[in-house]
Order: C-alpha cells, then structure tokens, then sequence
C-alpha cells in the first residue's frame, strides 16, 4: 500500500525533485489549522487505501510546521502556494497541480492512473 512520506527539509524537497526523473512525484501541501485541509487530506488517504498508482512517489508538506520547505516547493516548481494543495511533478517539472475542493480521490486516480 502506498503511503505518504512527511517531508521536513528543503534537502529532501531537491532529492525528491530530482528522484522526479525515475519517479513520479505527488506533493500535498498540507495545513493542520484548515478544515479544508482535513478533508483534503482525507480524500488523499482515500485515494490511497483504495487503488493508489505504486509507480508514484506520494509526499507531504506540513505547511505550518515546515514553511521553509513549503515556499521552497512553491518557487522552484514555480506553482504558487495554495494550501491544501496536491501538484504532480514528473522529471523535476510540475504536470498538473490543483487546491481546496479540487483535491478528491477521483481526481487523484484519474490525473495518476496513466502515469
């Protein structure tokens, strides 16, 4: 079962990028303060109990506790912060990303199915 992996310095944030080459990588952008956030969360964790691509790298970005790491993501994938927010990076490029109630297993699993 795939899982998320917490995220906590920027070192990790490049390494994961440039892994991004081999393997894709899903980045969620997670606030602990915003109940938007928690559902959006939910909805990851859904995606992943249920039928999750393996090919893929899944990482969280706990955008209070590692802000540093957060605005890194945010200027080197050049996508502006939004939070909740997931974005799929593929060879160390952003492919897709989206934010708030766009975050559902559905939409996980049909951005990641043809990966």
């Amino acid at each position: 079962m795939a899982t998320l992996t917490k995220m906590n310095t920027i070192e990790e944030l490049h390494s994961m990028l440039e892994s991004s080459e081999l393997k894709p990588l899903l980045l969620f952008k997670h606030s602990t303060r915003c109940p938007i956030s928690t559902g959006a969360y939910r909805e990851v964790q859904a995606y992943l109990q249920n039928d999750p691509n393996e090919q893929v790298h899944y990482v969280l970005i706990d955008v209070i506790a590692d802000r540093q790491v957060s605005n890194q993501a945010a200027e080197t994938l050049s996508v502006k912060h939004e939070s909740p927010q997931v974005i799929l990076v593929k060879a160390g490029a952003p492919v897709w990303h989206t934010s708030h109630s766009h975050i559902t297993a559905e939409a996980l699993k049909t951005q990641l199915a043809g990966i």
